[in-house]
């Protein structure tokens, strides 16, 4: 296996067959090896640094009803807000003065947010600070959107595929496109955005050839960040009363995607640290080299529940600050309060 393992560090990808006896049937002494590799990868672009964005969650609002999500349309019991442009450079103001020069803007796909409302947003956000990012994760658009948002100053769009299989994919997902949500990942790159992809781990009914899927696709696409997290239950979902998935699972394919996209941008999630009081760190030990604290009003971070019993729903910007960059610290890791491009951006 450890022969595997350098093959892939080398050549960045291996025969699907490989992949999936790989996933199923490492051992616990190479999968310290392979974590090994992919830390290796990761430091020899990213050294030991890892980056802070700000993540604002503008909207808890959602047109789609994703069987996973506790902001899902039909929800009843979820609790909706939007953001004012004050809002949201408030908290940017707060974000600034602790030191971020990127701000996530998040929200469910809420149809509020016209093409001319976000103009409006992003035209304030960078009007004010001429050397931050603008990063988006607002869901589906047109073409056309995306073109505008991309003309107006945004910087950089995530939105996972959530994952590869389109029988996976079209399970969860009532009423949307896989096709479509692909051909939004490819708009994205051709309009020349920074663009994230990127799945759960352990979603009822996924396979280890699923998984092999992403990591196939991935490496097609070849995003500039990849957001891997665990599925989390939320008990007022359509499949909130199956299992949720593991840290080791999560960090296998977290140390996968490093070799397979050895200079991707690799979120350490907040998911991973509401499972497991250590996750982050792990994650970072593993090839992971962003994390993205709450910039957003303390009074709305619960009712932003993708998930239940999410952590940092309560601290204030500056103490969640200081202790994930103490966090970070503690594994031998340093904070970087750049705008954190991309390597091949720089």
């Amino acid at each position: 296996m450890k022969e595997r393992i350098d093959r892939l560090a080398q050549n960045h990808i291996l025969p699907r067959e490989e992949l999936l006896d790989l996933i199923q049937n490492i051992s616990e002494a190479d999968k310290a090896y392979l974590f090994e590799k992919s830390l290796e990868a990761k430091e020899t672009f990213y050294d030991k640094s890892v980056f802070m964005r700000g993540l604002i969650e503008i909207s808890s609002y959602c047109a789609q009803n994703c069987t996973y999500c506790g902001i899902r349309r039909d929800n009843e019991n979820a609790e909706r807000y939007r953001l004012s442009v004050d809002e949201i450079l408030g908290c940017c103001d707060e974000g600034y003065r602790l030191g971020y020069r990127t701000f996530v803007l998040q929200g469910g796909e809420d149809p509020y947010y016209t093409d001319e409302r976000l103009l409006e947003l992003i035209h304030a956000v960078k009007g004010k600070y001429d050397d931050i990012a603008i990063t988006l994760s607002l869901g589906e658009r047109s073409y056309d959107s995306y073109k505008v948002l991309k003309a107006a100053g945004a910087d950089r769009y995530l939105l996972r595929h959530e994952t590869a299989s389109r029988a996976l994919y079209e399970s969860l997902h009532p009423d949307m496109s896989f096709d479509n949500r692909r051909q939004c990942l490819k708009d994205l790159k051709t309009l020349g955005f920074q663009v994230g992809a990127g799945f759960m781990v352990g979603l009822p009914g996924q396979t280890a050839d699923d998984l092999v899927e992403d990591l196939m696709f991935l490496k097609e696409l070849e995003p500039h960040m990849v957001g891997i997290g665990p599925f989390i239950p939320h008990s007022e979902t359509p499949i909130g009363h199956n299992p949720g998935g593991t840290v080791d699972q999560t960090l296998l394919m977290i140390s996968l995607v490093r070799l397979i996209l050895p200079m991707t941008l690799l979120p350490s999630t907040t998911a991973l640290g509401t499972i497991d009081e250590k996750g982050r760190e792990k994650a970072l030990k593993v090839g992971a080299n962003v994390i993205m604290p709450n910039l957003s009003p303390t009074d709305v971070r619960a009712k932003y529940a993708l998930y239940e019993n999410k952590i940092c729903t309560g601290d204030e910007a500056a103490h969640c600050r200081a202790c994930i960059e103490g966090r970070i610290n503690s594994v031998g890791f340093y904070v970087d309060m750049s705008k954190g491009d991309h390597y091949e951006w720089r």
